[in-house]
Formats: C-alpha cells, sequence, structure tokens
C-alpha cells in the first residue's frame, strides 16, 4: 500500500518535477530537464550527471570534485542538475524505481543520509554499490558510514560533515564570569545553572531551537551514546534518558534559557541573528547563519556538546548527505573512481574538499583531507579557533547509535509531546502518545 501512494503522489508531481528544477549549477550543467543516459555516461564516456541541491553548499562542492578530478582525466565532464530542494531528488528515485523504468534518473544522486536506508530497501534496484571501489573506509567516522553502510554494503560516499558543536559567545561568557571551559565537559544541570546566570546578567537565552522540527532530544540523546528506537522499535516511555533529557528542555524553555522558537525563520533570523542567545547548538552547518552577523566577529568559540552526568565531551551529528551511484548509471566503473579520488579520501580529495569549504563551507567527514593546511588554519569570527580541524576530530568520534527510517516522525511526536508538557501535560502519558502515535505509522 506505502508503495502504491507513493507512485501515486510521484506521478501527480511528476510534471513539476521534470519542468520545475531549478537552473543548473557547473560545467556540465543544465536547466533542470533530466539527464540524458544514451550520452558519453552510457557507455565508456568521460562524462558523468549529478542530481543536487544547494547552489551555495554542496554544488560548489561538486564543482571542486570535477575540477580535481580532471587533473587525472581531463575529459571528465560532471552535468551537475540543480534540485530546488533533497525532496526532488527523492520524489525523483520514488518515481523511476516504481514505474520501473531508472532511465529518467541520472548516474549519482547527492541524498540525505537518514533517508537512504529506506530508499535502498524499498527500491534496491535503483542503486549500484561503492563496492571495489578504491576508498579507505577507515578514513572516515563511524556514524557517517552507518547511514549509506546497508547489510555491510558500502552505497555512499560521504560528502558533507554533519557533526553537532555547541558555540558560545564568549563575550557574553566573560561578562558572566565564564569561560568557553566552564561550558565544556559539563552536566546539564550544570548547564541549566550557567543559563540562569546568563539569563539574569543579560537577559540573552543560552540555546535556542526550530521547535517545529526539533532536533535537541535526538542530539542529546547521541551525545549520551543512546538512541530514541530499540530493535527498529520508538523505546520512548522506557526510555530513563529521554525522559531526563525532555525535563532538560522544558527546565530550560520555563526558565527562560532555552528557546524553542515557532519557526525556522523565528529560529534563525530572531534568535541567532536577532541576539536573542548566547549559544548555538545545532549540525555545523549552522555556522554561516552565526557569521551573518558580522560585528559578532571574534565573539565566538565551539566546543563540544554538556551530557547528563557531564565529565566528558558529548559527540553528536544532525544532517548531512552522501552521494550514490544509481541503477541506471551505465558507467559504473567511472563514478566509483571519481568518487574515490575526491569525495573517497583519494589523491584529489585535499584540492576537493579545501575548494568545498572555502567556496561552499561544505566541511569534509575525511579525516585525512581535514588535515590539510586550509582546515588547520584559524577563523577570525570564532577568535583564531581553528573550527574545521577540531569539527573534522569531534565528527571521528560521534557514537553510533541506532537509526530510524522513522527519524523525522519521531522527532514531529516528540516535539509534540514537549509541547504539552509544556502546558502541564504528564510527561509519561505524553511519551506513550507519541510512542503510540509512531508505532501506529510504523504499522506496529
Amino acid at each position: 500500500m506505502k508503495k502504491i501512494l507513493a507512485l501515486v503522489l510521484a506521478l501527480a508531481m511528476c510534471a513539476a518535477l521534470l519542468a520545475g528544477c531549478g537552473s543548473g549549477s557547473g560545467s556540465g550543467s543544465d536547466s533542470g530537464t533530466t539527464p540524458d543516459s544514451s550520452g558519453d555516461s552510457s557507455g565508456g564516456g568521460s562524462t558523468l550527471s549529478v542530481y543536487a541541491w544547494d547552489a551555495n553548499f554542496n554544488i560548489p562542492a561538486l564543482q571542486a570534485a570535477e575540477k580535481a578530478f580532471q587533473k587525472v582525466n581531463p575529459d571528465f565532464k560532471l552535468e551537475i542538475v540543480q534540485q530546488s530542494g533533497s525532496s526532488d531528488v527523492e520524489q525523483a528515485v520514488t518515481l523511476a524505481a516504481s514505474s520501473g523504468d531508472l532511465s529518467t534518473l541520472p548516474d549519482i544522486v547527492l541524498f540525505q543520509d537518514h533517508y537512504i536506508q529506506k530508499y535502498v530497501s524499498d527500491y534496491p534496484n535503483a542503486w549500484q554499490s561503492l563496492e571495489g571501489a578504491d576508498i579507505n573506509w577507515d578514513d572516515f567516522g563511524a556514524e557517517k558510514l552507518s547511514y549509506s553502510t546497508i547489510d555491510g554494503v558500502h552505497y555512499g560516499a560521504p560528502v558533507d560533515n554533519g557533526t553537532a558543536i555547541f558555540a558560545y559567545r564568549t563575550d557574553i561568557l566573560e561578562q558572566c564570569g565564564y569561560s568557553i571551559d566552564d561550558v565544556t565537559r559539563i552536566s546539564w544541570d550544570r548547564w541549566l545553572e550557567i543559563a540562569r546566570d546568563v539569563k539574569e546578567k543579560t537577559g540573552m537565552a543560552l540555546l535556542s531551537m526550530d521547535h517545529s522540527g526539533d532536533d535537541l532530544p535526538y542530539m542529546m540523546m547521541q551525545a549520551e551514546g543512546l538512541s530514541q528506537w530499540s530493535d527498529g522499535k520508538p523505546d520512548f516511555v522506557e526510555n530513563e534518558a529521554l525522559k531526563k533529557i525532555i525535563e532538560v528542555i522544558v527546565q530550560g524553555a520555563k526558565d527562560g534559557t532555552i528557546i524553542l522558537a515557532n519557526s525556522w525563520s523565528e529560529y534563525t533570523d530572531q534568535t541567532i541573528q536577532g541576539d536573542q542567545v548566547a549559544g548555538v547548538m545545532n549540525g555545523n552547518w549552522i555556522i554561516p547563519t552565526i557569521e551573518q552577523v558580522t560585528a559578532n566577529s571574534g565573539k565566538w568559540a565551539l566546543t563540544t556538546l554538556p551530557t547528563l552526568d557531564g565529565g566528558k565531551d558529548g559527540y553528536a551529528a544532525n544532517g548531512g548527505s552522501s552521494l550514490y551511484i544509481t541503477g541506471n548509471c551505465k558507467n559504473v566503473d567511472l563514478a566509483r573512481e571519481f568518487l574515490a579520488y575526491t569525495f573517497g579520501g583519494g589523491e584529489g580529495a585535499i584540492e576537493t574538499y579545501d575548494a568545498a569549504l572555502r567556496d561552499g563551507g561544505v566541511i569534509t567527514t575525511c579525516i585525512s583531507a581535514g588535515k590539510s593546511g586550509v582546515y588547520q588554519e584559524g577563523v577570525d569570527f570564532f577568535g583564531g579557533q581553528a573550527i574545521y580541524a577540531d569539527i573534522v576530530a569531534m565528527g571521528a568520534s560521534v557514537p553510533v547509535v541506532e537509526q530510524s527510517d522513522y527519524h523525522y516522525v519521531a522527532r514531529t511526536y516528540i516535539g509534540n509531546a514537549i509541547t504539552n508538557i509544556q502546558n502541564g501535560s504528564e510527561l509519561v502519558s505524553e511519551l506513550q502518545t507519541a510512542q503510540d502515535q509512531v508505532s501506529f505509522e510504523m504499522g506496529l
């Protein structure tokens, strides 16, 4: 039934998908049309097509990879077809795989980490593995690879690093008698104490989050090395760590030390860029948002996440994507060679990721590429801290926890539970309701 519904939805959106894609980027881009699979990419030629969606982020990374690979394959051309968002890529795969006609797909797609396992499971013929590619998988953090490794088979070449950071306004901390060391390796209870002090002295919260898509519980749980799932099922009601984490969030919201914004724009434009918060915790892709307030340059530093008991660094990740070879690719050897040489940590990885960082802010998950001179440079906005090298090192320590294809479903219902608990509902009953709702959607 789910596959039938997905097909109906995909067919309904087909015209928009094929005609409404954004303008292409890169030396081989088009205006969003379906790639011609009968061209160079279908045989022994030197052209590959790829779907991606962000002209200011992942597309510059692909352009950098194209240029790097041309050092060893001068005739190589990467045809980048820009989509308006990641959902366009998901819809394209759904449409092609459900109809049994993969010819509409490009050779490679950029795909969100949290969705890929479901799509490989539902549409196994839509993908070709990276087995046999010259990639040292030990050069990547285990957590990043846990998404794209399915039944022991590697499918994806990691692109952007989703490692979570906790950035603080050091001038605000100092004004209140604290330093970045005082908020590193601490417990959430101690964090709440400091946050209340900062709020009282400055009127600023120490953290905010877009509560319409609340990622705080997930990141805080992963920093404990724990999951909201157990053996493929939602584990909310008996999950003591999750209960404590929600209590921290609710208490912070009550104190005014954590702002739960009503929308993404309120989160970014008002709380972060509007100087309402002296701390930001999210995937490192939030850094460009922080940097928009140029007047605060030199006043930020980043560190790891607090944990429930404290005394250790909390590591987590939020977001990120990888590149996957589709079932329509006729020149799989070329695709594997290209991905291995660039994003896979090969000889072109440093050139690729140095340019990707400079031009699009994409941070590598490849450990060796993160040791380049560019990554070791201090960043003036963050007081000279070599934040990019730090982020790569942090990413290598993010624990692998159980994931689910229903990650975003759980996020929605846990977010609803937090809202209701804030309004006076009982915690366990709300978690039971959330668990029941997720179980229903999973067909359990």
